[in-house]
Parts: structure tokens; sequence; C-alpha cells
């Protein structure tokens, strides 16, 4: 009987075992608690989530980019898997923030980061192309889920997060997306920062974005769709991932009167810089 010939691995470092089952289109994952620090920042990515993602895209030594890193989370997922990092951060202070976790990080696993490369840089992703960025292995990233920390409804949040002294809005920044008013130009602010980062995205490099659709007004806006439909004519949609959360409490959103779900899923858009 011919010997089985080894299977080459070109995208990760893992066995075909791991393979497989990062493959399953959804998948559960319950963070652990979020550092005191970092509590500020109202949409915290999970370090842990990063992990998984970076360590099936990428292989040791390769570079990642996060135009929205937010409090570090990314960077600080490569430098537990080997990889390099530069985090784009538009609010200084989140950005400070997420300088000292990445230091914390490094001082933590100490000779195992040498070498690593972990930048974050206080800058607009929009103006990218006027920073001497190299060209990265893959993108991974989630940005603001629109105005919702705007909405009517997110008082509740408000009220929660204020009285600890936690911020309730990213920023008062202008250039911050997250307030934006309008959709449609949300949307298309979105895509042309994605779509301006192709010239420092490797040929055939993957691209995860992370979002869910969101509920407004007594409506539904197809956010993570109608990203992965535009952004789609720059990269090669190639997937989705669903993340589902089954560790937050039900409302009675719409009780006896109308269907309002409680939305515990994110999408894990797929892209791919295909020539």
């Amino acid at each position: 009987m011919p010997e089985k010939r080894p299977i080459r691995n070109r995208l990760n470092d893992l066995a075909p075992r791991d393979w497989l089952k990062f493959q399953k289109s959804w998948f559960v994952h319950d963070p652990p608690r979020r550092r005191k620090d970092v509590l500020r920042h109202p949409g915290k990515f999970p370090e842990t989530l990063a992990q998984e993602f970076v360590t099936f895209f990428t292989k040791a030594g390769e570079r990642v980019l996060d135009p929205m890193v937010g409090t570090g989370s990314t960077v600080v997922a490569c430098l537990r898997t080997g990889r390099h990092a530069v985090g784009i951060e538009l609010n200084p202070e989140y950005a400070d923030l997420a300088r000292a976790v990445v230091d914390e990080e490094r001082t933590r696993l100490g000779s195992a980061a040498d070498g690593l490369q972990a930048e974050i840089l206080t800058a607009d992703a929009s103006d990218l192309g006027q920073l001497e960025l190299p060209v990265f292995d893959y993108l991974l990233t989630s940005p603001p889920y629109w105005d919702m920390l705007h909405a009517r409804g997110a008082e509740t949040q408000h009220r929660r997060r204020s009285a600890p002294g936690l911020d309730v809005t990213y920023s008062g920044h202008p250039a911050d997306l997250g307030n934006i008013r309008e959709y449609p130009e949300f949307v298309n602010r979105l895509v042309s920062i994605y779509a301006g980062l192709q010239p420092r995205m490797r040929p055939g490099a993957y691209l995860t974005v992370i979002v869910k659709n969101v509920k407004k007004g007594g409506r539904i806006y197809p956010l993570a769709w109608d990203l992965a439909a535009a952004l789609g004519q720059v990269y090669t949609l190639k997937d989705e991932r669903i993340w589902c959360q089954d560790d937050i409490r039900l409302a009675p959103y719409g009780l006896g009167n109308a269907w309002v779900s409680n939305t515990h899923h994110h999408y894990c858009l797929q892209f791919r810089n295909e020539p």
C-alpha cells in the first residue's frame, strides 16, 4: 500500500486535526473576565478570540495588522503566538492604554517575545497611506457597530457604565466612525478604510472583519451583510464564521407585543486579497 504523502500546510502551523476544528461555521467563545484597566473601553475585543484567528490565518513570524486596535487585543494575541503586529488607534488615551497592556504582556512572556514587533500607533485608519508600514500577511479587526453607542435604547448601558466612570462612547473625535449618524455614510467610510489597506496586504493574505447586524429605531440594519457585499468588490469574500455568545443574560424585548430577538452572535467575515 503506497505511503500517504504528508500534507503541505502553506497557511499556518496547525496539525490537520486542529485545522478541521476551526472549519466549523459557528462556534461559542466565552472569554475570560475583562481586566479592570481595559473596562473603560466600551467594545473590548477578547485576546483569546483574536489568538484563534491569528493562529489559523498566519504562520509564526508573519505580520498582522489591526487598523482599529482599541486596547490592543490583536497585538497581545500576536505576542502570545509569535507573530509581529501593528495596531492603529485613533483615540490617544486608548492607544496609551494599549501600549501599557502590550508592554505588560511582553514582560510576562519574557524571552518568548524577544525579537517580535508589537507596535501601537496613534493615527487615523483612513490616513495609513502616509505611514511607513510594512506589507502584512493578515488583517484582523472589529470596527465600531455604527453609532449604536449613541442610539436610543443605549441609556441603560450608559447609566451602568457612567457610575464607575467608564466610557460610554469611543471618543468625540470627528474622524471616529462611531460618531457617524447616517448609515450609508458609515458603510462607505468603513469600506473605504479597508479598501485603502490593500496595497499593504500581500497577495493571498486574508482579512477577518468581526461585525454584526444592528437594530435601531425599530428596524434592522444589515451591517455585516452590507459590508460583505461592498468590501467583496475589493477583496474576495471567502466565507463567514458565526461567533455565538452563550453567556449573556436574556432581556424581554417586545414581550407580549412584538418579535425582537436578543442578538448574541457576530459575523466573522473572511476576505482574501486575491490578484
